[in-house]
């Protein structure tokens, strides 16, 4: 699976390549606007992460070209993170809004949820399982001890992240970013509510750490 990389930052560009291949990708890149047009025309990728701020053509007016190719997810990854920014991208066709610097795990995490919007074959394991529960990404069904849990859309999410990363621990922050695909603005209550519905449904046994101060995690992963 190709996904475009456009930045213009040589070693933003060369790590994001490094993550994206490391899972499984296919990165393809371009170091300005009009570079990133140039392999649209000649390549079928299937996912971009935008700058906004290339040389030649800007993300902003890239992302019309972009769109125009069919419905492909776009992730803007940028410096700028002001809400005027993040809102105005987002309704000229932007599928979600990452600032820099970034975190390697959620950026990836939030590929794989956009590919699935998409229709898309994610480059991870469809089942995942972490001690007695199986989680279905397709699906969308989790199971423990072969017993069906009935999760809301968030629970599963947000269990799903922690078991794609289970040696991860997940601030509030990442966990919102994520899950919610919006900017955290301190609301711990939101994630602490929905992590004490997940552990209730989960049942006996030690599923989600804890780690104070910092976040949450798989316990013992």
């Amino acid at each position: 699976m190709k996904i475009l990389i456009a930045e213009d930052d040589t070693a933003i560009n060369k790590l994001l390549g490094e993550i994206l291949s490391g899972a499984g990708y296919e990165p393809v890149q371009a170091y300005s606007g009009t570079e990133a047009k140039m392999i649209l025309e000649l390549q079928r990728v299937s996912f971009v992460i935008l700058d906004l701020m290339l040389p030649g053509l800007t993300g902003e007016e890239l992302l019309p070209s972009i769109k125009a190719k069919g419905d492909i997810p776009v992730l803007v990854l940028s410096a700028r993170d002001t809400p005027q920014d993040k809102t105005a991208l987002l309704r000229a066709g932007a599928d979600d809004y990452m600032t820099k610097p970034f975190d390697d795990e959620e950026l990836l995490a939030r590929i794989e949820v956009l590919l699935r919007r998409h229709g898309y074959a994610a480059a991870a394991a469809v089942t995942l399982t972490f001690k007695d529960v199986e989680l279905d990404r397709d699906g969308r069904a989790v199971m423990k001890n072969g017993q069906s849990i009935s999760l809301t859309a968030r629970e599963f999410d947000i269990l799903e992240l922690l078991m794609t990363n289970p040696q991860k621990v997940f601030t509030k922050s990442n966990l919102y970013q994520s899950v919610w695909n919006d900017e955290f603005i301190g609301d711990d209550n939101t994630v602490n509510v929905h992590i004490s519905n997940l552990r209730t449904k989960l049942g006996e046994g030690d599923y989600i750490q804890t780690v104070w101060g910092i976040g949450f995690k798989l316990h013992g992963a």
